[in-house]
């Protein structure tokens, strides 16, 4: 099992933590994913079953943190 931990500071850790929930909360088979966030910190812990899944998975978070940063820069 390969495990990974994305921890983002940022004034939008909240808004990083909650528009990442919903994805977190599908059922991948070889990935499990959990999201937390607290003290200005969004947390994302990623375990894969190999590093195809772990690929794609960090692949996929980075990509929706880079999105949700971008929108808040653009509404601000």
């Amino acid at each position: 099992m390969l495990s990974a931990k994305l921890t983002i500071v940022s004034e939008d850790a909240d808004t990083i933590a909650r528009s990442l929930k919903p994805e977190s909360e599908r059922d991948i088979s070889r990935t499990h994913v959990e999201v937390s966030c607290s003290d200005g910190k969004a947390v994302v812990d990623i375990e894969s079953a190999d590093t195809t899944a772990m690929r794609a998975a960090l692949n996929s978070y980075l990509g929706c943190i880079r999105i949700t940063e971008d929108i808040g820069r653009i509404t601000r």
